[in-house]
């Protein structure tokens, strides 16, 4: 139990094959992509705001369109998603990455979001922050991890007091 979230024995099996771990340790630096570290068939989590944390992703239409824009990320097989949860100025992602790598991904996935909400919610100018923070997953018990961490975002915002309480969320687990 992790978070007030108990994982169902039945529904959560994801598994990471051993050469598919991480074990290269990463620099931090202030910049975000110095020693990004891109692979097929890995595990991130992935997080991105709004240009100056606006809470423009609070309208439904908008919170729904990056929804919407994952899922067809993933139908396209350039990610398989795992968990996202759309915050009003932030997103949370768990992705595996199939195609491209992250810097690809995520500008895919913020450029339509950003000319799709835009023209949703007639406004003009950048929507997303040009950076975004990964993190690799290393193993099984860290990816449950992040995706309990991304799902318990509203509850810790104190917006829900249950996160399937709140309307922009996905897993493709039980939890």
């Amino acid at each position: 139990m992790w978070g007030g979230f108990q994982l169902s024995g039945s529904g959560f099996q994801p598994r990471i094959a051993p050469d598919k771990v991480v074990t290269m340790a990463r620099a931090r630096s202030s910049a975000l992509r110095k020693g990004r570290y891109n692979q097929h068939g890995l595990y991130y989590l992935l997080t991105t705001a709004t240009e100056g944390r606006q809470p423009c992703l609070a309208d439904p239409r908008a919170a729904s369109e990056v929804l919407r824009s994952l899922m067809w990320l993933d139908e396209q097989e350039r990610i398989s998603l795992v968990a996202a949860v759309v915050m009003p100025d932030h997103l949370h992602i768990v992705i595996e990455l199939r195609q491209g790598g992250l810097e690809t991904v995520m500008h895919s996935l913020k450029s339509f979001t950003s000319n799709q909400i835009n023209k949703l919610l007639g406004r003009s100018g950048q929507l997303w922050q040009r950076q975004y923070h990964d993190h690799a997953v290393r193993s099984e018990a860290e990816l449950m991890e992040k995706i309990q961490y991304c799902l318990g975002n509203p509850v810790r915002a104190g917006i829900v007091q249950h996160y399937r309480d709140y309307p922009y969320w996905y897993c493709a687990y039980e939890v």
